[in-house]
């Protein structure tokens, strides 16, 4: 994707662009000035759903380069918006009309300000002159998403149409990346526009470019001198496309490495190095090489409630330097000794060359008895599940044979709960933008719209949606989007007939008193009769000696979506875990069954 860029207020031209001009004698309209800026900016795929208000644009859109994907409900125009943007670094688009169509993309704007997924949102609004006269279909959608966008444009001049496009695709693509909404009304849409301002002033909008060689210098010397660091890997890395620094500074230093939810494949998995996952849900190895630590070097992290446990316990002895491009998440939730305000590829770039020349100088970093004791928990409490006793289908053998026999280069969109889980436990992740899920929000539907986007933005790889029975039923709708337009997804539904996540809870923490947590039936409804309703194929499996005839049954089709309906065991439960509000100390292996570091202290 091709963006313009500002500095100081300043426009710049894109290829091919003619300054901001129209290079014919008609002036276009709004909506036509809107339609070409997408096209200048190398926009090749939008999703959204047409209404009164933004039928001109649609108008606009008839017969334009950029193909209009039509989803079945605006949220999942969001969310595949979101899915594209994630597989691929791409700012992802999507369209709504006013009122209820622009509330809708509001989860979807939510969720990607949460995780920093760079998207821009185009919605219509009423006449300029019928706002706040509580018009038909009229919602203040600038007001409504500014807490949860990185900005919001309200647009009712024709002639600052185009501009305002190009600087929200500029804003959602610099700094930390973010959701952007430009709100533009219907009679600025049909306006006759002048092109000639190309983007709009931002005087105010500043990126940050490094961190000072002080801030630098003072975070080796701590990276030398500690017995017990570790490199604590956050979504920030992904963003800035920063696996390979990220590599290169673990093998140099030799440091144990923890990868967050969000930034799963940004390491690789199977690294020596890798102590996998921190957290609620991470692994033993992952929550202990964090919480006994003495540095921790953040890196696109952003400590996290789900991360930390209780805040006042959280790394008692660890001295923390934090790198991130956003200067206002550094001492939000902890102090940091050091930081290092800047993008992640190339804060760490500072960070080898520094460590490099001090090394070579002749400073010995000491750590290798830490090491061990961090591989020693990773050999001691490794990731397992029990086959249930009932003869039930295990969920996290689905997974994990999803993953085995899938292929390395596919990718996976999670919904939220334990089927999230488990994906992100039994699934090797090597390389980035392979992993996708909705983290800091964690909103149920996700997957399956997201599934769709990632397809559209890399139809080259296989991509899987691992959703909930739960998850499945609130955007199953889009199935009908991927059948029509020509989107072979493969959606592998793990049916125990719960709400799963939520139902561990009240079984582990309010007496197993299932208040509206279970689902009436695997039957209702029929996921696999579902899907050929909706012009897809559809399978179920609900033994364990037919996963993997199953899943490979899946994977030779290759031109319509796929439906599995796995129905697994009702009992099974997400390992290990640090109980909400409780301390990483705390972290059970499996239920009743903590760790043991006594010997290691």
């Amino acid at each position: 994707m091709t963006a313009t860029h500002i500095s100081d207020g300043a426009t710049a031209t894109a290829p091919g662009d003619t300054g901001g001009r129209s290079t014919g004698t008609t002036r276009r309209t709004g909506a036509e000035a809107l339609v070409a800026t997408l096209e200048r900016l190398g926009v090749e795929h939008v999703f959204g759903l047409p209404g009164g208000a933004v039928l001109p644009l649609y108008d606009a859109l008839y017969g334009a380069k950029v193909r209009h994907i039509l989803v079945r409900h605006e949220q999942g125009a969001g969310h595949a918006a979101q899915g594209y943007a994630a597989a691929t670094g791409k700012v992802g688009v999507c369209l709504a009309t006013s009122g209820p169509g622009a509330t809708n993309l509001v989860t979807a704007l939510a969720d990607a300000n949460m995780d920093s997924v760079p998207m821009v949102a185009i919605t219509g609004n009423v006449a300029s002159t019928a706002m706040g006269s509580d018009a038909f279909q009229e919602a203040d959608i600038r007001s409504i998403s500014m807490p949860v966008t990185k900005h919001s444009f309200l647009v009712t001049n024709p002639d600052e149409i185009a501009a305002t496009v190009a600087s929200a695709f500029h804003i959602a693509s610099t700094g930390r990346p973010g959701p952007v909404l430009v709100d533009v009304s219907k009679d600025a849409l049909v306006a006759l526009a002048d092109e000639t301002l190309l983007q709009l002033p931002m005087p105010g909008y500043r990126t940050p470019t490094s961190p000072t060689p002080e801030a630098v210098r003072d975070a080796v010397e701590l990276m030398l001198t500690h017995r017990r660091p570790v490199l604590y890997v956050g979504g920030g890395c992904l963003r800035s496309n920063a696996a390979q620094e990220v590599l290169q500074l673990a093998e140099v230093t030799g440091f144990p490495v923890v990868t967050t939810l969000m930034a799963r494949g940004v390491f690789p998995d199977s690294h020596p190095q890798h102590m996998g996952m921190p957290g609620m849900h991470g692994s033993v190895s992952g929550v202990a090489t964090l919480q006994k630590s003495d540095l921790i070097i953040s890196l696109g992290a952003r400590f996290d409630d789900r991360v930390t446990g209780a805040k006042h316990t959280f790394a008692p002895d660890a001295t923390i330097v934090h790198a991130d491009i956003d200067a206002a998440e550094i001492g939000k939730n902890f102090p940091a000794a050091v930081g290092l305000v800047g993008d992640a590829r190339g804060t760490i770039g500072q960070l080898l060359t520094e460590w490099t020349r001090r090394t070579a100088a002749g400073a010995a970093p000491q750590h290798e008895a830490w090491v061990r004791r961090c591989r020693s928990w990773k050999e001691r409490y490794p990731l397992g599940y029990d086959t249930p006793s009932d003869g039930a289908l295990a969920p996290q053998l689905v997974i994990e044979r999803l993953g085995a026999l899938s292929g390395p280069d596919t990718v996976f969109a999670a919904g939220v709960g334990q089927h999230q889980m488990w994906a992100s436990q039994f699934i090797t992740y090597d390389e980035p933008r392979r992993w996708l899920n909705s983290g800091g929000l964690g909103t149920m539907g996700y997957a399956v719209p997201a599934a769709m986007g990632a397809k559209v933005g890399r139809p080259e790889a296989t991509v899987w949606a691992i959703d909930g029975d739960g998850c499945f039923q609130m955007t199953n709708q889009e199935l009908a989007t991927c059948s029509v337009e020509g989107i072979p997804i493969k959606v592998a539904i793990i049916n125990n007939a719960a709400l799963g996540m939520v139902k561990q809870w009240q079984a582990l923490f309010y007496s197993e008193r299932f208040s509206h947590s279970q689902l009436p039936s695997m039957q209702v409804p029929d996921f696999a009769t579902l899907a050929t309703a909706y012009g897809c194929v559809g399978l179920r499996c609900e033994r364990a000696e037919d996963v993997d005839a199953t899943i490979e049954r899946a994977m030779e089709v290759d031109d319509q979506p796929v439906v599995v309906d796995f129905r697994v065991s009702q009992d099974a439960m997400v390992w290990p875990m640090v109980a909400a509000g409780t301390s990483n100390d705390d972290v059970q292996h499996a239920r009743d069954v903590r760790p043991d570091f006594g010997e290691d202290e």
